[in-house]
């Protein structure tokens, strides 16, 4: 399939036929009547600056949903048997209003898995989140980059590892059972594989890992953080001895072009975007795929009319999605229904065809596309970036160092001003400046 450049208004794409009975992946790739989950992230503040982050975080849109329309939006997911959300960022703990929305999906009947990277999981939070208040419905994921603080401060910033283990500390001393340390990929920490297991293992928790996009600043650094075709390799070994062994190793949906290898991981091995998964960003864009948060693949606003329900039903790029696809170039490969011609976003941000091979394919011919296209190649420009106007002091070390003074307070940290007691990690904000990031 190929998404144009230009969607013109008058063009209906038919409603596939379901067909009766077939495998559970046949009815998927047909969509479902609401998504199974879908990520939601609540603010683009943050008070790190991820190098890789898919989303370029760090500035609130001031135009982000008020405390009601978020409830609104829980409020519809709840009709439509939506089973959870994932909450991010952003850092959503920075949302004045988090643990009030957080508690309010609980009493509604939403789940609720949320990643942070711990800035403001206290002592008293950790309690509330083990407590009988969130009912079994909320799931924690810590994100963690660097088994070490010199592999992940390297791509997160100064801090932010102690930051993330003082919060698993303080899970684990709650009680909370069974967090997640979540690990996106990078050339850099696949050799610490066994070492992330170890830390997970310590703290109680399930291992969580992600693949790299090249999307939001990840496009910046994808050519020194992606693995490399043989840290590919290590990693589906890596897993498939853990599978082996009955290890719970979580990795979602994020390396089904690892199939090509010969066995698939565990998971739906599909590319679930518009058909079982969806994002809804801070101001109720609706977009197809959590990692491809561009104007290509903006299906609609919840706030229009109709709704969420409205946009996951009969949006146009949803419907497209649905259709039945042709594998394009990938059709031939005898590896094409193990990896299903891998991640939609990989392709689209690496400048490659949506039917064609996934840049990491891990049979070459990503590899051999990409060279193909030679200088040749275009790269879709960001559509949005959130990023701070000036670096700061929690940038990551594989960045330039802060060159000027930030003009502001909130552009150097969205906890400006914050003080970290009891009392005020629930209720302080930072900074009272008009479009603050807090």
């Amino acid at each position: 399939m190929t998404l144009a450049p230009e969607r013109p208004t008058s063009t209906v794409v038919a409603e596939p036929q379901r067909p009766q009975g077939g495998t559970l992946v046949e009815q998927f790739e047909l969509g479902l009547d609401a998504p199974i989950c879908l990520t939601w992230e609540l603010t683009y503040a943050c008070n790190l600056e991820c190098a890789h982050c898919l989303s370029s975080s760090g500035r609130r849109d001031p135009r982000e949903l008020s405390t009601d329309q978020a409830k609104a939006v829980i409020d519809e997911l709840q009709r439509m048997q939506v089973f959870y959300v994932n909450i991010g960022g952003g850092e959503p703990t920075i949302r004045p209003d988090f643990w009030e929305l957080v508690q309010y999906a609980v009493d509604h009947q939403v789940g609720v898995k949320f990643s942070t990277n711990g800035v403001r999981l206290d002592a008293e939070r950790a309690a509330f989140l083990a407590g009988p208040a969130c009912n079994g419905y909320v799931d924690v994921q810590i994100s963690l980059d660097g088994a070490t603080a010199e592999v992940n401060d390297y791509v997160r910033g100064p801090g932010s590892f102690d930051t993330a283990i003082r919060a698993l500390e303080n899970l684990r001393a709650a009680g909370f059972t069974d967090a997640k340390i979540s690990v996106v990929c990078t050339r850099q920490n696949i050799g610490q594989l066994d070492e992330f297991q170890a830390l997970a293992d310590t703290y109680g928790a399930t291992l969580r890992l992600t693949r790299l996009r090249p999307s939001g600043r990840g496009a910046d650094v994808w050519d020194e953080l992606h693995p490399l075709p043989e840290q590919q390799r290590e990693l589906y070994d890596w897993l498939m001895a853990r599978a082996a062994a009955g290890v719970d190793v979580l990795t979602g949906d994020s390396f089904f072009h690892l199939a090509a290898y010969g066995e698939a991981l565990p998971g739906l091995n599909l590319c679930g975007a518009g058909r079982v998964v969806c994002l809804i960003d801070p101001i109720g864009d609706v977009y197809a795929c959590p990692f491809a948060i561009h104007d290509e693949f903006l299906a609609g606003n919840l706030l229009d009319e109709g709704g969420f329900a409205k946009v996951w039903r009969e949006s146009e790029l949803f419907t497209e999605l649905r259709s039945p696809q042709t594998g394009g170039a990938c059709a031939s490969c005898a590896f094409f229904d193990s990896c299903r011609g891998g991640c939609m976003a990989a392709k689209f941000f690496t400048g490659l065809p949506l039917d064609g091979p996934d840049p990491e394919c891990v049979q070459g011919y990503g590899e051999q596309a990409l060279q193909s296209l030679g200088a040749g190649r275009t790269v879709p420009a960001a559509s949005q970036d959130h990023s701070k106007a000036n670096p700061t002091r929690n940038q990551p070390v594989m960045l330039k160092l802060m060159s000027r003074p930030p003009a502001s307070a909130c552009d150097e940290s969205p906890l400006a001003g914050f003080a970290p007691t009891a009392t005020s990690a629930a209720t302080t904000t930072g900074c009272s400046s008009t479009g603050c990031c807090s």
